[in-house]
């Protein structure tokens, strides 16, 4: 019988159970828990030292590139920019950074941010390294204690950092000149600070400059320093000779702000503290001028060379300055006039003086006082290199009387010619003089003279020659009474008589009228200028 390869079913061995054994770790699972540990405290560890997320606007995005660009503080990275994207008015670009943990005290109110690029201000060059290595934001920490998580970014970087001590100051200008900013601060040609902003005060009639001082040099800015422009070079021909001053290079080129201690108090000025800012040394330390008072003076000739702010001049103290210069016409006297406004500070007069007192009437009631005792207003040469005027108040005993408006607003101060104007006058009156003389006449008098002696002479010498005994005793005669009168001549010249004194008291009048023409020439030779200004004091 052959087998069959299959067998049957019965003939199958039993199958063994064996219970599942234990799971049982495997070593091959060591690095995979390890790499997911590490991650997870990487992950830990970033969520742990992550710092507040701020949003800066700024102008333009200009050298801001997300996950590249820095934010740094002090040199140090503190913060990397993360999105860039436009405002919703698509004014500005809105800057999204993520600060780390230990820079979250950077976020408050008054901290300040902008884009570090290469720049070139008055404070110097900044920036350079940004060529090579980019662009970064910088931050200048604020000391607030109110958090901020939305900032507006700076156009320009601040000229000095808040940590920096010192004290900053206001000062108000009438013109900004060539100062911008960081444009230095001196003290005695000494850097001490510099400014840092600039704005039109909202009346628009001066400019507000703030400026900082840095310690320990902001101890020298008391309440009464004064402030002025250094900037350029300030050159001055004047009587005392040609002056030249200037505070740097750095001041020539880009402007500059200078200040001086003009009393003796050593009280240091408050933060914040406002000074104005003079166009000059000399007019910063001026004694403080006050409130001016506005006077008009109408000239009735040239003012040719008067500009406006040539100084008004009492005495050879500078009291006022001109404001403004017009031309108008007088139709009761058909001819032009010359308005000429001027102010008068009354703090830099005598404490007698009329404008002193702060009743307007009172300083009214007192210039018509003056006025009538003669006080007028005249229009002198300041230099004659230049051909610049100024006027001059002064008394005239002389000048004829005018009627004075005490209630007229503005004040009208009397004017007189000046110098050179009489002196023209007087040249034209005698020109005018001599112009009448008839030379034409005279000569042809003189011709019919000579021609009438010659004659004369030559019927003589025909007379004489004659032997006619009527005519020699007749020239005898006239002889002998020319001889007679010579004696009287002789004796009424003789001795101490009346005639002889007269003579001589006429020849020491002669004399000494020479003496003082002599003086006179010598001194027009020393001070030509005597003829237009007049004598100062006695020659040197």
């Amino acid at each position: 019988m052959i087998d069959s390869p299959n067998p049957p079913f019965h003939a199958l061995p039993e199958p063994v159970i064996e219970p599942p054994r234990r799971w049982r770790f495997s070593m091959v699972w060591i690095i995979p828990l390890l790499a997911a540990v590490i991650g997870l405290s990487l992950v830990v560890q970033a969520i742990m030292q992550r710092g507040p997320t701020i949003t800066v606007t700024f102008s333009s995005a200009e050298g801001i590139e997300p996950g590249k660009t820095k934010v740094k503080f002090k040199d140090v990275d503190i913060g990397e920019v993360k999105t860039v994207r436009l405002s919703q008015d698509r004014a500005r670009v809105v800057v999204t950074i993520e600060l780390v943990k230990e820079a979250g005290q950077l976020a408050v109110a008054d901290s300040r941010f902008w884009v570090v690029r290469p720049r070139f201000a008055g404070s110097g060059v900044s920036g350079l390294g940004t060529l090579l290595s980019g662009s970064y934001i910088g931050v200048d920490a604020g000391h607030s204690s109110d958090d901020r998580t939305d900032f507006v970014g700076l156009d320009t970087p601040p000229v000095v950092a808040s940590d920096v001590p010192g004290h900053r100051f206001k000062l108000l200008a009438e013109d900004i000149g060539s100062v911008d900013m960081g444009s230095p601060v001196y003290f005695r040609r000494i850097e001490v600070g510099h400014v840092e902003s600039f704005t039109l005060e909202p009346d628009g009639h001066r400019i507000a400059l703030g400026v900082f001082v840095k310690s320990p040099y902001d101890r020298f800015v008391t309440t009464e320093t004064r402030f002025w422009h250094a900037s350029g070079v300030d050159l001055r021909l004047d009587s005392a000779g040609v002056r030249l001053e200037t505070q740097s290079l750095a001041s020539i080129l880009m402007g500059g702000i200078a200040f001086e201690t003009a009393g003796s108090t050593d009280q240091p000025a408050q933060d914040g503290a406002v000074f104005s800012l003079a166009a000059s040394h000399a007019d910063a330390m001026k004694t403080p001028d006050g409130e001016p008072e506005a006077v008009v003076m109408r000239f009735r000739q040239s003012v040719r060379g008067l500009a406006v702010g040539a100084p008004v001049d009492f005495r050879g103290i500078e009291i006022g300055v001109v404001r403004s210069i017009g031309l108008t016409f007088d139709p009761d006297a058909g001819d032009f006039s010359a308005p000429v406004m001027v102010d008068i500070y009354p703090d830099r007069l005598a404490p007698q003086a009329v404008m002193k007192s702060t009743d307007r009437k009172f300083r009214a009631s007192r210039l018509a006082e003056l006025v009538r005792r003669g006080l007028r207003a005249q229009l002198r040469t300041g230099s004659f290199l230049t051909g610049q005027l100024y006027v001059a108040a002064d008394f005239f005993p002389d000048a004829p009387g005018v009627r004075f408006d005490a209630g007229a607003q503005p004040m009208e101060l009397p004017t007189v010619p000046s110098d050179m104007q009489e002196l023209q006058q007087q040249v034209q009156s005698i020109l005018r003089k001599l112009d009448k003389v008839p030379f034409d006449t005279l000569g042809q008098d003189a011709h019919h003279a000579l021609v009438s002696v010659n004659t004369t002479l030559k019927r003589i010498d025909t007379l004489v020659g004659r032997t006619d005994s009527d005519i020699l005793p007749e020239i005898r005669d006239s002889l002998q009474e020319v001889r007679r009168t010579m004696e009287t001549t002789r004796a009424s010249l003789a001795g101490d008589s009346p005639l002889q004194q007269d003579t001589r008291q006429a020849l020491r009048g002669v004399a000494e009228a020479t003496r003082s023409l002599k003086a006179l020439s010598d001194s027009l030779n020393r001070h030509p200028e005597s003829l237009v200004r007049g004598r100062k004091g006695e020659d040197q």
